[in-house]
């Protein structure tokens, strides 16, 4: 019984650290571990700066060669709509400098729309791409817009394309192409050599975007928001902003893709299968502009020859049904963490649940019933071993008083009388421990589903992912937890007794600023717990309440 105290105050102890450490960061203090302070972005430098460098074997023969075709005019922007986009281009190396998601609108506040890619004087996220290897066209170079449509309509797809001026004997022709009910968007780059003498350019993607967190006004959780890299060899890599340098990161690599992620949404690069090496890249760039790529190795172009190259842009939210299917790798755009074995086939039950309820609220408590029942043998072992504390607590206390000033010996005649009574002080916290990973994947499930991004419940709760405008759920969770305790056995330490009043107060302040689907999965885990509890204890013949101390 002790042991499983001691848990808990370690529990307690350390969620007060990290609680005290988030407050340090969010006020512009260093944290307790040394993170740096959560400082406010700068204002950004122009989106146009940051050409990447060549892969240093290209065939300039030389050091790596950067492109410089500058843009001398002003950019203009065209517009495109889609059934699930709105973005707008840069005339400056075709760039998409706006995206609006159409279907969501931004956390918080309805009556703003949902932007991923944007480019203003406060706010920087840009998808660019262009040649290097010599003086080429890049995401700087001016391009015009090709005839065509603009508007998908009701069409099943729709492609703009942007075509360069001839520059270092290269033209670039873009074509982008929508297509219905996909976030993902088809991106081909042709390149005709209208030079001369041969040359092998090669092609970089990047994601550029300022350092500002777009979770920063949550408090008490924090989910992950930075670049992600994947390859067959590596697989999945996280990185966060901070941990940009001057000095370029370079991963080399076959396969595979990169990736701004942030709550909900992701932007990536995905290039289709392609025979020869890439290189993956982070870089800090001035102005907190923050570069993630991949460089390509283009074939060797004769005069007259011409090569294309085709990749996918995504830009959207993370949801189950697309992401897994774009690339290898990419459905762990849903950072589920280290919990990602078991959350994955938990979102897939929910979604089931999901397609029978056809309500996210009520699917979150049927999932968590279900795993009641799940659990309910190791469950009840649980409760039917702190029952028999509970009914020996009175005799426990006696022990101590007597053996006060004798710890060996009030050690020895608690362990007969554990053996008497046939009690294993490690049986009430074993059967939980084996649990605490399905829960905690839950727990992730929920944080990290954009499925319920706006989906209602009942009543005043209108989007689960936000907090309880009126703070209902997170109250009726407070007074359940405070009744948990009173079914627990009293701990014969006052300290320890305290301490297992003052724990359901402090943990439930979070709750107040917890998305309301997380609450609702807490607060029905806590009224299942309270009923097997007291069911357990009225069955064994011992008092349903402890008295608080």
């Amino acid at each position: 019984m002790d042991f499983r105290r001691s848990i808990l105050w370690v529990i307690f102890t350390i969620s007060v650290i990290f609680l005290y450490n988030s407050w340090l960061r969010s006020h512009g203090e260093s944290g307790l571990f040394g993170e740096p302070a959560q400082s406010t972005a700068s204002a950004p430098a122009p989106a146009s700066s940051g050409v990447p460098s060549a892969l240093a074997s290209s065939s300039s023969g030389g050091a790596p060669v950067v492109g410089h075709a500058a843009a001398a005019q002003p950019a203009t922007l065209t517009d495109v709509r889609t059934d699930l986009l709105d973005l707008k281009f840069s005339s400056r190396g075709a760039s998409v400098v706006y995206a609006r998601l159409l279907k969501y609108r931004a956390h918080g506040d309805d009556s703003k729309p949902m932007l991923l890619f944007d480019d203003t004087a406060g706010h920087t996220y840009v998808a660019q791409s262009g040649l290097v290897g010599g003086d080429f066209p890049n995401h700087e170079t001016p391009m015009t817009l090709l005839p065509g449509p603009l508007d998908m309509g009701d069409a099943k797809t729709l492609t703009v394309r942007f075509q360069s001026a001839v520059v270092g004997g290269l033209q670039l022709t873009r074509s982008y192409t929508f297509h219905r009910g996909s976030y993902a968007i088809d991106v081909q780059d042709s390149v005709l050599n209208k030079g001369t003498v041969a040359v092998q350019p090669q092609l970089y993607l990047q994601l550029v975007r300022d350092g500002e967190d777009p979770s920063k006004g949550t408090h008490f959780y924090h989910t992950f928001y930075g670049a992600a890299l994947y390859d067959s060899a590596s697989k999945f890599q996280k990185f966060e902003f901070k941990d940009f340098h001057d000095q370029p990161k370079t991963i080399h690599a076959t396969d595979g893709w990169a990736a701004i992620l942030q709550q909900y949404f992701a932007t990536a690069w995905l290039p289709q299968p392609y025979h020869g090496p890439r290189e993956f890249y982070l870089r800090k760039l001035p102005g907190d502009l923050y570069a993630t790529g991949v460089m390509l190795r283009l074939p060797r172009l004769a005069p007259g020859a011409q090569e294309q190259a085709e990749q996918r842009l995504f830009v959207g939210p993370e949801l189950q049904g697309q992401v897994q299917s774009l690339a290898p790798g990419f459905e762990l755009v849903r950072d589920y963490g280290w919990v990602t074995i078991i959350a994955r086939p938990l979102f897939w039950v929910l979604a089931q649940i999901h397609r029978l309820l056809g309500n996210w609220g009520w699917s979150i408590i049927g999932l968590t019933v279900l795993l009641k029942l799940l659990f309910f043998p190791l469950t009840a072992a649980s409760y039917r071993s702190m029952a028999r504390m509970k009914a020996v607590g009175p005799r426990l206390n006696a022990l101590r008083e007597r053996f006060k000033d004798d710890p060996q010996a009030m050690n020895s005649a608690m362990v007969e009388m554990y053996r008497k009574e046939k009690i294993n002080p490690l049986g009430g916290c074993l059967p939980v421990v084996i649990q605490i990973p399905v829960f905690i994947a839950l727990y992730w499930v929920l944080l990290s589903s954009v499925e319920l991004r706006g989906a209602p419940w009942l009543g005043w709760i209108h989007d689960l992912s936000a907090k309880d405008p009126f703070y209902v759920l997170p109250l009726v969770m407070t007074a359940t937890s405070f009744l948990q305790v009173r079914l627990n056995p009293t701990p014969p330490d006052p300290m320890q007794a305290r301490l297992m009043w003052i724990m359901p107060l402090a943990f439930s302040v979070m709750f107040f600023f917890f998305p309301a689907g997380l609450v609702l999965y807490w607060l029905t885990n806590n009224i299942f717990s309270i009923a097997q509890q007291w069911f357990i204890n009225r069955k064994m013949g011992v008092p349903e309440f402890s008295s608080a101390k």
